[in-house]
């Protein structure tokens, strides 16, 4: 066990191993074996992260320091990112099994969370009300305090990024805890922070398991705002905890999304998108397009490109450069992905490719299943894994119909060359985000979050500003 790697928590800029030194096992996945641990943190350890954070926030000069010098360091911090790019995703690739170019692409995305941010509250300007009798008013924004930060397994570090950039951004301290499946890349983060400067207990990291620690960060009334990414399920309970001391909060939870190919469509561009959206990452994204919907004219020959583009993926190493696809993050996740899998076929689904690796791997290879009834636990929970159900429609009402046919409300995706369809049918569509013949592109000023059991709130731009800020209208008495 000496040779393996330690990933502490990171409190007042300083790794550190839990308070009764306890630690959990951290996998590799694609070899199946322990190569890591992790501190493992307990409420003893979530009270010392919070308590740094809440001093960092009443004393230190983080909420103090003018937006300039802010931006300045979380560029710094984003060059450091950069510079080691290649080490972080290394980390990533490692800890879930991500393919190394992809985990690349993750570093790139999360620098420019950090750096919008940083510029983003830099050059943001609050409003004037003009008034009556003599008087004027205006707005400011000023941070709200202490931000908890929950994040997932499947983007480690660009996830982490996405919550934590604009929170220090707006001069608030965070505690971050990472999934106890992938604390590595954020905990090298948490270090290149002090690495950069950021003053004590700006951002730390706290590794450990939903509960204690998690539920520990979420229900203390130190903390200002909780913002949290994961399943539906757990995001209800951080939203209870939360409200015992009545924190805002900002959930972004499970989704199912739809993907609705058109006649019309340009076939060779709806293919490659629909590969991407459910095979990208094993299918482990909550903005996954997972219900396919195509139209009946062009069915069958979409269906044959999309199978053959499926087979085509690599699947192999993640450290292979011809690797697109490798094991699932976790074996306990593997288990999930496989019982619903195995469930379609008890359900008559007609499976057109993909099942599971025979290989003992945790493999599942990418799978396209039709022929499932609308009310098949496969076709209406969220699988997040490398599993699309495909369903044939007739008419746009009907393909509105069946993408709206869900509890979630995340994302859609339409693709058509008719630019009055497209309006058409975004408007419709009952999602957070609805991309049009594209998938994942970002604009970082947009809302960002879902409908229904796929979140609460948005986040993006002024959005987030609104979340990690305490608005402030000031009303002066200009003339006697």
């Amino acid at each position: 066990m000496a040779d393996l790697e330690f990933f502490g928590h990171i409190v007042d800029n300083e790794e550190v191993e839990s308070i009764d030194g306890t630690r959990f096992d951290v996998w590799n996945p694609w070899k199946r074996e322990v190569w890591a641990q992790a501190a493992e943190g307990g409420e003893k350890d979530a009270d010392r992260a919070i308590t740094s954070a809440r001093k960092a926030f009443d004393e230190g000069p983080w909420p103090r320091m003018g937006r300039v010098e802010r931006a300045k360091m979380i560029h710094k911090l984003a060059d450091l990112m950069e510079a080691r790019a290649d080490e972080i995703a290394t980390l990533d690739s490692t800890n879930m099994a991500k393919p190394f170019e992809q985990a690349k692409h993750d570093v790139a995305r999360s620098v420019w969370n950090f750096r919008f941010f940083a510029d983003h509250q830099r050059d943001s300007v609050g409003e004037v009300y003009p008034m009556d009798s003599g008087h004027h008013s205006y707005s400011e924004f000023g941070p709200a305090g202490v931000v908890a930060a929950i994040s997932p397994w499947n983007f480690p570090l660009m996830m982490a990024s996405w919550k934590i950039a604009p929170a220090i951004a707006w001069g608030n301290t965070c505690i971050i805890k990472p999934s106890e499946d992938t604390p590595a890349s954020v905990t090298y983060l948490g270090g290149l922070a002090a690495e950069a400067g950021f003053p004590p207990g700006v951002l730390n990291v706290l590794n450990g398991y939903g509960h204690p620690a998690g539920s520990t960060i979420t229900g203390d009334d130190r903390v200002d705002r909780v913002t949290f990414t994961g399943s539906s399920t757990t995001g209800k309970a951080v939203m209870a905890s939360a409200a015992t001391h009545l924190a805002p909060v900002s959930l972004e939870l499970g989704g199912k999304g739809a993907n609705i190919v058109f006649a019309d469509a340009d076939m060779d561009n709806a293919v490659y998108w629909a590969v991407e959206a459910i095979f990208r990452n094993a299918g482990q994204i909550c903005l996954a397009g997972s219900r396919l919907f195509v139209q009946d004219a062009i069915y069958d020959e979409f269906m044959k490109r999309f199978v053959d583009a499926a087979e085509a993926l690599t699947i192999g190493d993640p450290f292979d450069p011809a690797t697109k696809f490798s094991s699932l993050a976790s074996k306990r996740h593997f288990d999930k992905v496989v019982s619903y899998v195995e469930g379609a076929r008890d359900l008559g689904g007609t499976f057109h490719t993909g099942g599971i690796a025979e290989d003992g791997s945790w493999v599942v290879k990418p799978t396209i299943i039709d022929g499932l009834a609308l009310d098949a636990a496969p076709y209406c929970e969220e699988i997040f894994g490398p599993v699309c159900v495909v369903n044939r429609f007739e008419t746009e009402e009907e393909a509105v119909h069946l993408a709206n046919d869900t509890r979630y409300g995340l994302n859609a995706m339409l693709f058509t060359e008719n630019l009055s369809r497209a309006h058409r049918v975004a408007s419709k569509l009952r999602a957070g985000t609805v991309w049009v013949n594209c998938f994942f592109i970002r604009d970082l000023r947009t809302p960002f979050g879902g409908v229904g059991d796929s979140g609460v709130g948005r986040e993006g731009g002024n959005f987030s500003r609104e979340f990690f800020t305490e608005p402030k209208a000031v009303v002066m008495q200009i003339s006697s």
